[in-house]
Formats: C-alpha cells, structure tokens, sequence
C-alpha cells in the first residue's frame, strides 16, 4: 500500500499540464475558471483578510443583512461598466496604442473586471436570514499550522461544530452526522463516498463561511450546513509559493502554488478615455489561472486506538490538488473551470489484545491471532471539475454550470486475522461517478424586489462491491474450515433533481423578508418528492444591529452508496449471519426553526472616526423536528459507514459567538449547547442488536430499547466550544530593513496565535446512554517573514505546537451505536514549516 513520494510529483505535474492545458482553451472561449466569488449586497460579505494595520482578522461571526442600497442598483448593466473598464480599449488606435498590455498591467486590470463579476454572481447566490462565520486565506494562513491543516480541522473553529473521528466523518454540524454541503464558487459540489481524507487543499480557499439557520429555497438536500467557499483572487500576478512542512509523527508535507495572468490581446490605453471604451468587446482579455499542488505523509493517517503516543500500523500518504482558469467571452460573460484530485491510502491502526471470535474455531488452519500483527488497509480516489457560464446583463445575473465527481473508495481486510477475531473477513469497494447540471438567476425587479430562481439535475451511478471470507456454522454455532468467499455486490443509477422559486422583499430599509419555494425529487433506492417552503425575516433597526427569524421545510435524500442494500439471506448459517429486517433507507424530512441576534460595538476611534476598536457578539438557537432522522455508523470490520433511519427525531439547541479586535490584537470565541434525540430505527434494523438482552438496558435487547425510548445519537455533545486569537508585533509587516535583518532582529512583523477546542464528549455505552470523557486541546504557532539577500521575494518561517500539554484524550472509546474502535485524539507535535514566494 506505501507508494512512492514520487507519485506527489507525477500528480502534480499532470495538474499543472491540465491547467495550462485548459488555460488555452479558455483563451479561445472554449474553457475557464471563475474568481473567488464575493457575496453580493443582498449577502453576508466574508471577514476581510487584512486590516489597515495589516494584521489578518479572525473569522467574523454575522448575520447576513439584507441589501441597504437596492435602490442605487436598480437596472445595473454589467456591460457597459465592463466598457468603461480600464481593461477596456479598442483597436481602431495608432500603431502607439496596439502593443500588448504588460502582464503586471493585465492581472491589475483583469482582477478588477473579475470582481464586478465576483458581486454580481454574489447577487444569485443569497444567504439573507441565515447566521454565517466566515474566514479570510489570511487569517487561515495565521492561525496555527496555517494553510497545512485539512479543512475539516479549520471547521473546528466555527460555532457549533464538533470534533468526530476519521471514520466517523471528522466533524458534525449543530449535532447532525454529516448533512452539510460544499459549494465551491456558488455551485454544489455532489455527494461522493465517505472515507478518511480530505479532498481540499487548504490553500486554494480565498474565503469560507459556514452558514447556518433557515436556509433560502436555493440551498436543497444537504441543510445542516453550508460550507461555501470562494476561491482564492491573489495569485494572478504571476507568482506564487512553495513550502515544506514537517515535524512529529513522521509528517513531511511539501506544496506548490502559482497562478498568473495571459493572452491579452488588448492594447495599452488610459482608463476611462474614449479609446479606453471604444470597442471592448473586440480585444481578448486575457485568461486568469492557478494551480495548487500538496503531498503529506505521515505515521498517523487515522486517530491511534491506543492512548500511546505511536499508532501500530497507521502510514498515510496523501495528495491533493487543484486548478483554476477563467476568461471573459465578451465584457458581459465569464466562462471558468475549476478541477480538484486526491488520492489517499492510509494503513487501518491496530489496537493489541484483541480476542478471538468465539464463533470461529481456526481459518486456514491457524487458530490463534495477534490482532497488533493485522494488516488493514484502505485507499480512497477523487476526482471533481464544475464549468461555469455566467452573465450579468440588463439587471439580470445567471450562472449555467456543469459538475462531475469520481470516487473510489477501496477497503482490504487482513483474510486470517479478520477472520479470527470478527467472524468475516469483507474486501470492500465503493465507487460513485457523478455528473449534472445546475442554473441559477437573478433579477432586480425594483428597488424593493429581487427575484431568484434555478435548478439543478444529477445522476448518479453508484456502485458497491462486496466479497467476504466466512465459514460454515456447525450444529454448535461454530466455524468450519475451509473459508469461503460470498460475493453481494449493488449498483444502481439514482437520479437528483431540484428547482425553487423565491423573492427577496425588501419591506422597508430596516425590514426584509425572503419567501420562497423548493421542490426536489430522488429516484434512487426509494422514489420520494417534496415541496419545501421557506420564509425568513431581517430586522436591522439600527446600523449595528440585526435580528433574523426564519423557517425552513427540508428533504434530505441519504448518500446513495451508504445506502445500499445488504443481501443479508446471502451470509445465514455462515460466521457472518445477521439478523433482523432489511427495510431500504428513507429521505429524511424536518421542519426547522431559527432566530438570532448580531451586535456589533465600536469604541476607542480616533479623531478621524478610523483605527476603532471593535466587538462583535452573536447569539443563535434553533429547533428541529424531523421524521426519518438520518443516521450512520461503523458496524463491521470495514471502516465504512452504513446509513439507516429513525422514526422521530428533534434537535435542539444554542451558540454563542464574539470577536474582539483591538490594533493588532485580535480574539473569537465560540460556545454551543446543544443535544439531538432519536428513537425507532425503520430501516436497516439488521444493524442493532436484537437477539442478546442487556443488563444496562433492564434486560431489553438494544434494538428494543430504541423501539420504546428516545436516545441521545452517538455523535450527539452537549457542549462544544472553540476559540483563538492573533497577535503581531509593532501591529504591522516587517518592513525591507526589519525582514532583512540589516540592523539585526526585529520583532515587528512575528506574528503570535493561538487557537483551542473543548468538548463536553460524545456518547458511549450500550444504546448511547453514556458519555466520554471531556477534553480540551490548545495549539499555538509563531511566524515570520525574512528577505534573503538580493531577493525581493520573501521567506517565511513558522513553528507550530499541536496538543500544547499532551492531553491525552478520546474522540470515541469503542462503545456506543455504530463505533466499532476507540480513537484517541493526537498526541503534542512539533512542526516546522517553510515557504518561499517565487
């Protein structure tokens, strides 16, 4: 399963060649990537990343607030300000005026032409009544380990999010188990297979907001959250970086970036003159691109299940990367391209003493195993692109896209040692090949109405290939040699679709309310459809302060490779015999409520009203009622999740937010409590123990106790809280001499963070009715930028602690519903990283 770091480097040659590859072709109109989207006026704009002082800001905490300037958009046409764009110019000049725009003048010029862009596409994609914590590439980069953490870790530092293992998804959402979606660039990115890695490279993302609440009708399927993310606008200069990053556990991680800009043809005016506006329309503007390349590896791919500080078996190699090239087709149309790989193998951590199965006697002919000798492993492939047409004409701006997504997911047991000790030895394979379409629009109406509509189609082909080693059961109940394999493999072609309506009523300047209407339907397993209203309303009685309220009908299909049906007839009479009913997992569907408050204060400006103070507080709660609660977990060997439905469930509960910025300082904090409850599995109810009555549950079986009591789901934790804080010397950069180092050191510019998460724990015991111990883990990091002689382009230097005291804690520790395995968090590590613009 170990592979060669020269993989890193193929896949990442083969990602620049693909991105310069479509660079051309969108050159000729044919391909292109779009820009980091920014929310448009009707939408919560992301923290900005630098301050004046030049100290990056932590993740913001706000509420979206409705536009407070329709009126001064009314009947925008993006064409003819893209005329009037200094990259505008005509060719009908002197032979003077034809030469080709340099290509520092190009990136300025195009960077600009985007962001017209990036607000209009804003202006489609609307998040009014909605709570959002949004976070900058530069706070991302000053925080610690920076851009060379996953971005399932970053998330760890919004509100309401909670800390799981890898196998179980890496994180949960106001309690939920998975149910978020990913947006990259306003377009959903579709569901794949489940595994343990990441398939984002940090270090692409210009902006990511978590938005939470009563979601707009354009937001389907996946509700919980939404992951939107904005692709990164400061790499078209033609520029870029590379970095080596290691440290403990055997991390070594090298990364590359570079984008720049190219291929305009038009010719050098002065803005805003008549050649200037003259005939936009008849030069090529140029293709903006860039490409992100990481490759890690490390003896600590999963969590360990052993409080030790080296995991047995547990060597990951991963690599990502990710592309990115837009260009304009006229001054009214941008075209954009965005692709992303990963490929991740990961040995599965061994956990020493593990018994044998007292139903199985000896497999091809050994009788005894040492499970700290088992030989797991599992690899994991994606691939995903979305290509984007959008317009902005007349008051109107759409976005036509096209989206695909590849995974695999290949999980190899140990044949003798899994046989041993669980009674089945499962080779287990997923795979899921995605492709649709989406639209999304637009439309000012007048200066109190803006009209949203779209849609979206997907299929997918999904596929799930299993083949097990078992025996045959005896009179006795025991195995008998030889093993035998049981191939029980599914595929099937489901079907998404989507479309809504809404219109954002801008009532009064103060007072806004946002109605629509969602309708979606799946055909994958189950055939199911629902109509789902939404309504929300924004108050913003004063500059500073804004209350939302909102409701919300969701639908929410399951993963279709989690849930596949299982031939369990197939293993009776077998080591891997079951029991129980086999009914098909159902789309979940809930009624949501939420409300909130943001408040922002302001102190300490100076004369100027400039350089204030400032501190921003937040407070959010919500209610969910939901039939068919969805839920998954580990319930074999294999680390792959399996999906099923409880009748009933409720979510509850509420977040508290701040962040503090004073000159250079900076704090945030955040603070949740929640719990989420279910009873009455009604699907895959083979999954729970329904023969073996529990003392801990008052002789009942624990598939009778969920059948008569409400239980708190496994990855429910009643109290989860994050927080950090930046700090940088002098309260700016180093200046050319301080980074030089010319007049010795200096420590303006040396930038401090600190950054901590605590949970209450989640569940454990038979049927959840226990809990984990709680935890709490801080890391710190400190950086630096240097000038090397004679080179303009700077080096920076940092050095992180992760787990600053060692706490030696688990995530899960081997019990509850769904957890196979305990896992612990990681143990302290020490990381050294470098980086060199280029």
């Amino acid at each position: 399963m170990k592979r060669s770091s020269k993989a890193a480097a193929l896949s990442g040659s083969a990602l620049l060649l693909f991105a310069l590859d479509a660079a051309t072709l969108a050159q000729t109109g044919n391909a292109g990537t779009n820009n980091a989207a920014t929310n448009g006026a009707e939408t919560s704009k992301p923290a900005t990343d630098t301050a004046g002082n030049g100290v990056a800001t932590l993740p913001s905490i706000e509420v979206t607030a409705p536009n407070q300037t329709a009126a001064a958009r009314k009947k925008q046409k993006p064409r003819a300000v893209a005329a009037r764009h200094p990259l505008s110019s005509t060719t009908a000049q002197s032979t003077s005026d034809s030469s080709a725009t340099p290509p520092a003048a190009q990136a300025t010029q195009l960077a600009v032409k985007n962001g017209v862009f990036d607000q209009a596409r804003g202006n489609i994609f609307a998040t009014t009544g909605t709570t959002s914590d949004t976070i900058g590439h530069d706070t991302i980069q000053n925080l610690p380990q920076g851009a060379n953490q996953p971005v399932e870790q970053l998330l760890l530092q919004a509100p309401g999010v909670s800390q799981d293992s890898a196998a179980s998804g890496l994180f949960h959402v106001r309690n939920d188990h998975a149910n978020v979606q990913f947006r990259i660039n306003g377009v959903l990115l579709p569901d794949g297979v489940t595994g343990f890695g990441s398939i984002f490279d940090t270090s692409f993302i210009g902006s990511m907001s978590l938005v939470t609440g009563a979601l707009p009708a354009e937001y389907g399927l996946r509700t919980t959250g939404l992951i939107d993310i904005t692709t990164r606008s400061d790499l078209f200069n033609n520029s870029g970086s590379v970095g080596m990053y290691a440290g403990s556990h055997g991390t070594i991680q090298p990364s590359i970036e570079y984008g720049g800009t190219f291929g305009s043809t038009c010719p050098t005016t002065t803005p805003g003159t008549h050649k200037a506006a003259a005939s936009s329309a008849n030069c090529f503007a140029g293709v903006q691109y860039y490409f992100t390349g990481r490759y890690l590896q490390n003896t600590l791919g999963i969590e360990n299940p052993t409080p030790a500080y080296n995991a047995i078996h547990d060597f990951s190699q991963q690599d990502r990367g990710f592309a990115y090239v837009s260009a304009f087709v006229d001054p009214s149309t941008r075209v954009s391209l965005i692709a992303g790989t990963a490929y991740n193998s990961f040995e599965i951590p061994n956990n020493p003493g593990q018994p044998t199965s007292p139903a199985i006697a000896s497999a091809f002919g050994v009788s005894n195993f040492n499970s700290a000798a088992l030989n797991e492993n599992q690899v994991e492939k994606t691939q995903f692109s979305v290509l984007s047409l959008q317009k902005s004409v007349d008051g109107f701006d759409g976005q036509l896209s096209y989206f695909t997504r590849y995974n695999e997911l290949r999980f190899t047991p140990d044949p003798i040692g899994d046989l041993l000790i669980n009674g089945i030895a499962s080779d287990i394979g997923r795979i899921s090949y995605t492709n649709g379409i989406a639209g999304d629009g637009s439309y000012k109406l007048n200066s109190s109405h803006m009209l949203r509509a779209g849609f979206s189609v997907s299929a997918e082909q999904a596929a799930v290939e299993n083949t097990s080693l078992v025996e045959n059961l005896n009179g006795s109940g025991v195995g008998v040699e030889p093993p035998f394999g049981i191939t029980n493999n599914v595929s099937r072609l489901g079907w998404l679709a989507g479309v809504y309506v809404q219109d954002e009523w801008k009532v009064t300047d103060q007072f806004t309310i946002n109605g629509g209407l969602r309708f979606d339907q799946m055909d994958q397993f189950v055939s199911a459809n629902q109509f789902s209203p939404r309504l929300s309303f924004t108050y913003k009685p004063f500059d500073n302060t804004t209350f939302h309220a909102g409701y919300a009908r969701y639908f929410t299909p399951p993963v279709l490779v989690e849930a596949a049906p299982n031939n369990i007839a197939l293993f009776n009479n077998t080591t891997g015999a079951v029991s129980g009913q086999n009914d098909p997992v159902l789309p979940e569907r809930s009624h949501y409520f939420d409300a909130g408050v943001d408040q922002k204060f302001k102190f300490g400006c100076g004369s100027d009203g400039k350089n204030c103070s400032s501190l921003d507080l937040g407070v959010d709660a919500y209610y969910k009622i939901t039939q068919d609660l969805i839920d998954n977990g580990l319930f074999g060997q294999a680390l792959v999740l399996d999906a099923f439905n409880y009748a009933r469930g409720y979510n509850e509960g509420i977040e508290f937010k701040a962040r503090f910025t004073s000159g250079n300082f900076q704090l945030y904090g955040n603070l949740s409590v929640a719990q989420q409850r279910a009873n009455d599995p009604v699907s895959n109810r083979y999954l729970f123990n329904n023969t073996t009555p529990l003392a801990d549950l008052g002789g009942m079986t624990e598939l009778q106790y969920l059948q008569t009591h409400f239980i708190y789901t496994d990855h429910n934790q009643f109290v989860t809280a994050s927080a950090g804080g930046l700090y940088q010397f002098c309260g700016r950069p180093a200046t050319t001499a301080e980074a030089s180092g010319d007049n010795g050191f200096s420590w303006c510019g040396v930038k401090l963070s600190a950054d901590m998460i605590y949970g209450s724990g989640l569940r454990d015991g038979d049927a959840n009715i226990a809990t984990v111990s709680p935890y709490t883990q801080v890391n710190i990091g400190i950086q630096r930028e240097f000038l090397l002689p004679n080179d303009p382009k700077p080096m920076t230097i940092r050095f992180d602690v992760v787990n600053l005291f060692d706490n030696i804690y688990e995530i899960r520790d081997g019990t509850g519903i769904g957890v196979f395995a305990p896992q612990f968090g990681a143990r302290r590590g020490f990381f050294l990283g470098i980086s060199k613009k280029i």
